[in-house]
């Protein structure tokens, strides 16, 4: 996270203005991710992959076959109440040019225990995810500029359909952080 840190002191430093805002949006949408991912990639690709499952990665060919279990009511109810919270978290954030995080909440995972640790994977696996899951679910514009420190971002994320106007941003934070 020090990278992020630095990051954020060298954009203040140039001049932008950096709140910590809190967003119950996330945390909801975060918890509907699963249905959602999985049966939207298992309905997708589910007749490919289990063709030739062996192909896969077992713990993410786990993680996709559970996306044949939801019920497409559920899948369709998950779906409203994101557009619902994608409508809020627009409004939460309307008045800032961007939401600034860390890319990854993590350093890169060690890649033999990656390998021989299940439990390490799943952790590592869906911490590495988190961040850039929050521009998925939100629908929104993203872009990750460099921090200086290796294997650390900073997400620079803007409105949806917003590309223009984030890259404008992103070119003056770049400018900032350089």
């Amino acid at each position: 996270m020090a990278g992020y840190r630095s990051a954020v002191e060298r954009l203040r430093a140039a001049g932008a203005i950096v709140e910590s805002i809190e967003v119950p949006e996330v945390t909801e949408a975060m918890g509907m991710s699963g249905i959602l991912y999985t049966s939207e990639a298992y309905g997708t690709w589910g007749d490919l992959i289990e063709a030739s499952p062996e192909k896969m990665f077992a713990p993410i060919l786990e993680r996709f076959r559970s996306g044949k279990d939801f019920k497409a009511a559920d899948f369709v109810a998950a779906w409203q109440r994101l557009e619902a919270l994608r409508e809020d978290w627009n409004a939460r954030v309307a008045g800032y040019d961007a939401v600034i995080m860390p890319s990854a909440p993590i350093l890169p995972p060690i890649l033999e225990r990656l390998m021989n640790d299940e439990d390490y994977y799943l952790t590592e696996n869906l911490l590495a995810l988190r961040n850039t899951r929050v521009g998925n679910l939100m629908g929104l514009s993203v872009v990750t500029l460099p921090t200086g420190v290796p294997s650390c971002g900073i997400m620079l994320c803007g409105k949806p359909y917003g590309e223009e106007r984030l890259l404008r941003v992103a070119a003056a934070a770049e400018a900032a952080l350089s």
